[in-house]
């Protein structure tokens, strides 16, 4: 009865007990065992003094609440182990994941910027090449409309050259016919006064591959008037204007074939050129836009290069750190792993110590006795 009042204080004892032993539990084993005998020793509860059935009590409820504490200490510590190896394992998973995709995309990055590099030269060396075909393919359509230019200017000339021919051959012919009829119907007077008769004049004159003799009958046949008493040989001089009417034909003849191939090889070139220009044109333009896109890829490549350079920095820096904080997760997680499985040791041969029947005499002996 005496001792009721003291409960409050009692339960105060046992807290303080429990720290303390909880303290000494921490402790080499080799020292644990004399720390608690002197801690259940020294407990007020083990202090008290009452009736055999007390003193029994008393003897063994420290022990027990000793036991207890260390009991629930082990659960404590290992639930605590168990919740840290939870999320040590969470965290080395994010590590083995994190890293793994870090290396994935690093060596992805390694890969494409030397692919990425070589395509930019490449593209690079077809734009300048692209440019090269472009101004020769400007230069190349200039040469070939100045051609078509200076084909028509010459065309243009020989078609007038040969007009002019033509019309004096034309001329000639019809005046040869024209003395030709007059011979042959005894008119040689009144051929002579008419402009035909000039034109053959001027032919006799200066036509330079006539016989001289064939231009001496002609000129005096042309240059007689009807007062004189000139008779004109007109077999001979007809003869001689039929060949020369004659060789007139195959002169017109000749110059119409050559006008008629000049005209052909004229549109053929023409026809030619046209279609080189056109061909040059389309090259233009193709160039044109292909150096465009060139240009634009380019732009877009070194982008993607320098993109991926930094995102490659970024990744090797995070991945440096990733796996020294992982590393030093581990490092930790290794000593608390070993500290705890120390504790757990001690804890477990403390516990085995505290019930064993040689601890109960011990104890027994090492407190008071109610006699004293």
């Amino acid at each position: 009865q005496a001792l009721a009042p003291a409960s409050p204080p009692r339960a105060s004892a046992h807290s303080n007990l429990e720290q303390r032993v909880i303290v000494a539990s921490r402790m080499q084993f080799t020292a644990r065992f004399p720390v608690l005998l002197l801690l259940v020793a020294s407990s007020p509860v083990l202090a008290m003094r009452g009736t055999q059935g007390s003193e029994t009590q008393a003897l063994a409820n420290p022990i027990r609440k000793v036991v207890s504490m260390l009991q629930a200490l082990q659960k404590k510590v290992t639930a605590e182990g168990e919740k840290e190896k939870e999320l040590y394992e969470k965290f080395m998973c994010y590590c083995k994941k994190g890293g793994g995709d870090l290396q994935m995309s690093i060596s992805a990055a390694n890969a494409k910027v030397p692919l990425v590099t070589s395509d930019i030269e490449t593209s690079e060396q077809k734009l300048e090449q692209t440019k090269g075909d472009l101004k020769q393919a400007q230069a190349d359509r200039s040469a070939a409309k100045s051609a078509k230019a200076d084909a028509t200017a010459i065309r243009e000339k020989e078609a007038a050259a040969f007009a002019a021919e033509k019309a004096e051959l034309e001329d000639t012919i019809s005046s040869i016919k024209q003395a030709v009829a007059a011979l042959e119907k005894g008119m040689a007077g009144s051929f002579l006064q008419t402009h035909a008769a000039q034109i053959l004049r001027q032919l006799a004159m200066g036509k330079q591959d006539m016989l001289d003799v064939d231009r001496q009958e002609l000129l005096s046949f042309l240059s007689a008037s009807q007062g004189s008493g000139y008779v004109p040989k007109s077999g001979e001089v007809t003869g001689i204007l039929k060949e020369l009417g004659d060789t007139m034909a195959k002169n017109l003849a000749d110059i119409t074939a050559t006008e008629k191939a000049a005209i052909k090889s004229y549109e053929e070139l023409m026809a030619a050129k046209a279609k080189e220009v056109a061909a040059l044109t389309a090259s233009i333009e193709s160039s044109t836009e292909k150096i465009g896109n060139l240009g634009v890829a380019i732009v877009q490549m070194k982008e993607d290069l320098s993109d991926t350079e930094a995102a490659l920095m970024e990744d090797q820096k995070f991945f440096a750190e990733l796996e020294k904080s992982c590393s030093t997760k581990t490092a930790e997680w290794e000593e608390r792993s070993k500290t705890r499985a120390e504790e757990l040791v001690a804890l477990a041969e403390t516990i085995k110590v505290l019930n064993d029947d040689d601890a109960l005499d011990l104890f027994k002996k090492t407190l008071p006795s109610p006699a004293s």
